[in-house]
């Protein structure tokens, strides 16, 4: 490589937007996020429930820690906004399937969720269709990750841990995930809305003369 050739590459690595990078540390930590749900499911239907346990509290840890750093190190990229939520969907629906065998009074929470990530994934499908950028995560999308995570806690501590089966309680926490994941869908799905009639707007006045 020529002396020429390195010093471009070294202005063009300078010039690369932040919001360009794909391996930064908060983007990390959401491919590890998708990759821990297999380990996470082979030992949940191995049996080896508080290995499984382990991997959803450490899959809760990184998904708390990815979009800290990614303002403090500021590292927050177009790819990161699309990796987390479908790290956090991903993630939700696998536990969801997996706990649906063992408690089968959660299945109508598991096609609630599936609903609602399916509503989801149409929606930014059809914003980065139109050229607009999905919206990072919001905060109430967030809480109802929070809550699931708390309900799944919750059943997985007394239930098969602990061995006490209390069935009001399992439904009580799932309702209220349910309530929380559809405020979060509500929200986003005005958010969407919001962000179509916004770009319709600028291209109408572009068009003017």
């Amino acid at each position: 490589m020529s002396p020429n050739e390195k010093e471009i590459i070294a202005v063009a690595e300078k010039e690369r937007k932040p919001s360009d990078i794909i391996f930064t540390v908060p983007n990390i930590l959401s491919f590890f996020r998708i990759l821990l749900i297999v380990p996470f499911m082979v030992m949940f239907f191995l049996n080896k429930v508080m290995i499984a346990f382990v991997c959803i509290i450490v899959s809760g840890i990184s998904d708390a820690l990815d979009g800290f750093l990614a303002r403090r190190l500021h590292q927050t990229t177009k790819l990161g906004k699309l990796l987390d939520p479908i790290a956090d969907k991903l993630t939700l629906l696998a536990v969801m399937v997996c706990l649906g065998f063992r408690i089968p009074e959660i299945f109508p929470l598991t096609v609630v969720l599936i609903i609602k990530d399916v509503l989801m994934l149409c929606g930014g499908s059809y914003l980065v269709k139109k050229g607009i950028t999905p919206p990072q995560a919001k905060w109430y999308g967030k809480t109802a990750t929070i809550i699931f995570y708390i309900a799944i806690v919750s059943v997985v501590l007394y239930r098969e841990l602990l061995g006490y089966r209390m069935e009001k309680l399992t439904v009580i926490l799932f309702v209220l995930t349910a309530s929380a994941m559809i405020f979060a869908l509500l929200n986003y799905m005005w958010l969407f809305i919001l962000l179509i009639k916004g770009r319709k707007t600028t291209g109408n006045q572009i068009k003017k003369p």
